[in-house]
């Protein structure tokens, strides 16, 4: 079944699918989302504030997303490298879409860490 995100304002309403959501990115008090199919929609509110609204609507199903760094929260399922020296994190689903983002080193790491611990690799 699917689950949606609302966001809304004065003047607007934003219904998102959980699922098409691949990252958010700060600036500022705004918040960009960025859809796999490309789109980008921006709403009035701080990543912190988007943290909170994520699991207060998707309950434990927020787990997918996961704050990386000061400036992104990103969907878990759409991670396909990660690359600690050259400061860059991949998102895709192999085939339809593609975004490379810049991350501090120390978010990297963390992530890497997380993703070894999780599939339980030794490093």
């Amino acid at each position: 079944m699917k689950q949606y995100i609302i966001f809304h304002s004065r003047d607007e309403i934003q219904r998102l699918e959980m699922d098409c959501i691949v990252y958010f990115e700060a600036e500022g008090n705004y918040t960009n989302i960025f859809l796999r199919n490309g789109l980008k929609v921006t709403v009035g509110s701080s990543l912190t504030n988007m943290e909170e609204n994520l699991t207060r609507q998707l309950g434990q199903n927020a787990s997918i997303f996961m704050r990386l760094g000061k400036r992104y929260i990103i969907n878990r399922n759409c991670i396909l490298s990660v690359q600690v020296l050259r400061q860059q994190l991949t998102l895709s689903d192999g085939a339809t879409f593609s975004f490379r983002l810049t991350v501090s080193k120390e978010a990297l790491r963390r992530l890497r860490e997380l993703l070894l611990k999780t599939y339980k690799i030794n490093s």
